[in-house]
């Protein structure tokens, strides 16, 4: 983390390469800035290209949530992708997303970014970073700063691909400014028992434990009330559906766009049926996987077709992650989607759905990494 500090500095004062591996390298042939952000002509590079990897460190910092930082990568997570990428013969720069990135960026120009990185404050953090990468006119995996912000919004998300015919749970939304009122707030009438309360503008499970699950007014009086004070931000009250769960992978773009089969969340007596942030930190303890998953082909291809939906909907790139869970009648249910998935080998979902389809790390990393180079047009010239 030094090492990568001092490169960071240094790059500040004479502009060259934050964390690179080997050396430096020239920009891109000039292109202006703006345009479709999604793709571009077809551009050449000389000799190696230059991969930037941009994240958000986790720092251990204090603060009055207990799970600040769930979101944030560790070193290993960035040291893995690293390797991964440098195997395919780039020239790989780390970029720490801190307040000096885009100069950093303005100077040193890779010639793709691979980006990781969440941000760090407000409901549109995500969309921080690619907004960044986009003004700069450089371009980066994943999916770009609209899409970002969507997702992040978890109401939002759900009028969306509801609109596309996608089945979601009943919800309402608490604004914070009601915070006051929480100890008399009156659910929507529509709502049925139990429902789960969550942060409507946080990922990796952030603010989602086992009180979560509500059965009655008091209990969710109460919850809401700690939840508003705690993330002061909305909440979603969405219908528990206390059936199985599954995550679908998706990695590409169209034409060459890849569904990997689903994987199913088993849980143990030790968990109290929710995917919450207690239990991926611990999920040896709580949580079993199995892929492909004991259901019928025809539902599996439900749940696969409706996740390219709900990823072509939203108008993702490159690789997301969607969840589902389905009731005891047989009724599936999209819950969210993730359009920047945590990508920690042998923790993250992600990399698990694509070993499970044979897909080992490198390989992945390397399968997004090419997803977007073919989407920008960019080419090694010979």
């Amino acid at each position: 983390m030094e090492d990568i500090q001092k490169n960071t500095d240094k790059a500040k004062n004479d502009g060259s390469s934050a964390g690179s591996l080997n050396g430096d390298s020239s920009p891109l042939d000039p292109e202006p800035p703006g345009g479709n952000p999604g793709s571009s002509r077809p551009r050449q590079v000389s000799g190696r290209l230059k991969i930037g990897i941009t994240y958000n460190l986790k720092k251990n910092i204090s603060s009055e949530i207990p799970d600040a930082e769930a979101e944030l990568d560790d070193i290993d997570t960035i040291r893995a992708i690293e390797k991964a990428l440098g195997t395919a013969d780039f020239d790989v720069t780390l970029y720490e997303a801190t307040e000096d990135l885009w100069l950093l960026l303005k100077q040193n120009r890779p010639d793709m970014v691979f980006n990781i990185a969440e941000g760090m404050t407000g409901r549109g953090r995500e969309a921080h970073v690619p907004a960044i990468l986009n003004f700069l006119g450089i371009p980066f995996t994943g999916s770009d700063e609209t899409t970002l912000c969507i997702a992040m919004d978890k109401a939002l998300t759900k009028r969306i691909v509801a609109s596309h015919g996608v089945k979601t749970p009943k919800y309402q939304v608490v604004k914070n400014s009601d915070s006051a009122s929480a100890a008399g707030f009156i659910p929507d009438p529509g709502l049925s028992w139990p429902v789960i309360i969550k942060p409507n503008s946080e990922g990796s499970s952030k603010g989602i434990s086992d009180l979560s699950i509500v059965k009655d007014s008091a209990a969710l009086r109460r919850v809401l009330a700690e939840k508003l004070g705690a993330y002061r931000e909305d909440m979603l009250l969405e219908e528990y559906i206390n059936g199985r769960e599954f995550t679908v992978g998706i990695l590409g773009n169209a034409p060459n766009l890849r569904v990997f089969s689903p994987m199913e969340i088993l849980f143990n007596e030790n968990s109290n049926g929710i995917y919450s942030r207690e239990v991926k930190k611990d999920f040896r303890k709580y949580v079993s996987y199995k892929c492909p998953p004991d259901i019928s082909a025809g539902l599996r291809k439900e749940m696969e077709s409706t996740a390219e939906t709900i990823f072509n909907s939203l108008e993702c790139r490159d690789f997301a992650r969607i969840d589902f869970r389905l009731s005891p009648e047989k009724q599936l249910y999209f819950i969210e989607i993730n359009p920047l998935p945590g990508l920690a080998p042998g923790y993250s979902d992600f990399p698990m759905l694509a070993e499970f389809n044979g897909m080992d790390y490198t390989a992945l990393i390397r399968n997004i990494a090419d997803s977007a180079l073919a989407r920008h047009g960019l080419r090694r010239r010979v």
